[in-house]
């Protein structure tokens, strides 16, 4: 078990320290449920009440904490505890599923396939003809990379995963459990002697650096040229996003959120849980959709989105604040 004392973790946050604890700390957990040799957090004032009921011998909080930390207790204050938190829970994590070969007896690795020093692939794989996996990166159990397709440096792709044919991954990206990059865009047209018609999609899907994309979320390939994933993206689990959309650097999509197609996002554009965006819609840089939202026209950069269908949240709490008024009447 990793053991660290407060002033072991102090040199790595680089905080200012409050108070003394004797015990070695054995993990981090959250305010109600730590123990007496556990580490804790406190990012906001507002949950300073709630140190005098935990006994947690620790917390990480922001500077403008103004309680003690008691008898045998310790504060470390930083200018970020959400940030410093992150470094605690690294300090922490167990280690990562090990292999005992590179390149596992069962994988499938065509012959023309380029793999990377130092790159891995787990049990089950398949690697299909000329694919190229840089240096470092590791594919789990039981993934699927089809034809032509790329994969970056220090990249990690986890068990489930489909990347289809064509498709190109940067460098530093995870892709989550069962996640499926490069299926076909939602494309049919209706025609009198056949029904449905499936259109052709061909184009392919490029994902950026430092991209996170969470499980069983989909990413569709173009109907032609490419859909696309900006640098630092981060997409949550069960995420859609539909053929030839293209998001801008550091978006966030949150869980069960979708895009049509040909949807276009600027820079760090934030889509909140299972809002639904239209097809050839724009969102400006900067922008918010609200959690549940429905996006049916452009939106301005910077602009945050409230509804169903969408409008400037302003407007959207007057609106909630007159229908509550209205209800309120009615059942006089």
């Amino acid at each position: 078990m990793k053991t660290f004392s407060i002033q072991e973790i102090n040199e790595i946050l680089k905080g200012e320290l409050v108070g003394d604890t004797t015990c070695r700390i054995t993990a981090p957990e959250q305010l109600d449920a730590a123990s007496e040799t556990e580490i804790s957090f406190i990012g906001n004032k507002k949950y300073e009440r709630c140190w005098a009921g935990s006994k947690a011998c620790a917390a990480v909080v922001n500077k403008d904490i103004t309680i003690e930390p008691g008898d045998n207790r310790a504060f470390i204050k930083v200018g970020n505890a959400d940030l410093a938190m992150s470094q605690v829970l690294d300090l922490f994590a167990p280690p990562l599923p090990e292999f005992d070969h590179d390149i596992h007896p069962s994988a499938v690795v065509d012959v023309s396939a380029t793999i990377g020093n130092g790159s891995r692939i787990g049990a089950g794989c398949y690697i299909g003809k000329n694919v190229k996996i840089g240096d470092h990166s590791t594919i789990y159990p039981n993934v699927t990379i089809l034809d032509e397709s790329s994969i970056g440096n220090h990249t990690t792709i986890w068990s489930g995963s489909v990347i289809r044919e064509r498709c190109h991954i940067g460098h530093h990206c995870i892709i989550h459990p069962n996640a499926t990059i490069g299926a076909d865009g939602f494309g049919f047209r209706p025609c009198a002697e056949r029904g449905l018609v499936k259109i052709p999609q061909i184009g392919n899907v490029i994902i950026g650096n430092g991209v996170e994309i969470g499980a069983n979320s989909c990413v569709d390939r173009g109907k032609f040229s490419s859909t696309v994933l900006g640098d630092g993206c981060k997409i949550d689990n069960l995420v859609q996003i539909g053929h030839n959309s293209k998001l801008g650097r550091f978006c966030i999509m949150a869980g069960n959120s979708g895009l049509a197609g040909s949807v276009t996002l600027g820079d760090g554009v934030i889509i909140g849980g299972s809002a639904s965006i239209k097809d050839h819609v724009t969102i400006g840089s900067g922008a918010t959709v609200g959690a549940g939202s429905g996006v049916t026209g452009d939106i301005e950069p910077g602009k945050v989105m409230l509804g169903y269908p969408a409008v400037e949240a302003r407007d959207a709490l007057k609106q909630w604040a007159i229908l509550k008024r209205l209800v309120k009447e009615s059942s006089r």
